[in-house]
């Protein structure tokens, strides 16, 4: 990828895996759909089950070849999220609630203004977290240890 390219890509992407999402230029315009894939290095993403094409694989060691048809990505700029409460297309705006917790939000001509709720498969982790300790994790009593007070200034190193 050249300079310019990498100028271009998007920092601060508000479309999320499992987001649906309505496809606006294309082949497939009208259709929506679930994100299954972001591609953040080259700005697009795929969507489950549309933007088909036929892809002839060659035999390999270990597979079968032929033609198969396979989902091809869409440009981000190809898509918008569905409002939840209309069911059209719409942008999306970031606001921050009372509490102080980032949502995004609907926004555009003839969107409703809601919440967009975070999608659910992103709350599923895929390796779950361990629940007990493993050889290279500090045990809690070290943890918990305090080692440095700053009122008397104990546990300053003398340098």
């Amino acid at each position: 990828m050249g300079w310019k390219a990498a100028q271009k890509l998007i920092h601060h992407w508000k479309i999320l895996r499992g987001d649906n999402v309505m496809i606006i230029r294309g082949k497939d315009r009208g259709e929506t759909g679930t994100i299954k894939r972001v591609i953040r290095s080259q700005n697009r993403v795929i969507v489950e089950g549309k933007n088909l094409v036929k892809k002839h694989i060659k035999q390999g060691q270990g597979h079968e070849g032929g033609i198969f048809t396979v989902e091809a990505p869409l440009h981000v700029s190809n898509v918008q999220i569905v409002d939840p409460v209309t069911g059209q297309p719409c942008k999306v705006g970031i606001r921050y609630q009372e509490d102080g917790t980032k949502v995004r939000v609907s926004r555009g001509i003839g969107a409703s203004g809601s919440i967009i709720p975070r999608p659910e498969i992103l709350k599923i982790r895929a390796t779950p977290r361990p629940t007990i300790a493993g050889p290279k994790d500090t045990p809690i009593e070290l943890v918990h240890e305090k080692t440095y007070d700053g009122k008397t200034g104990k546990g300053m190193p003398d340098l």
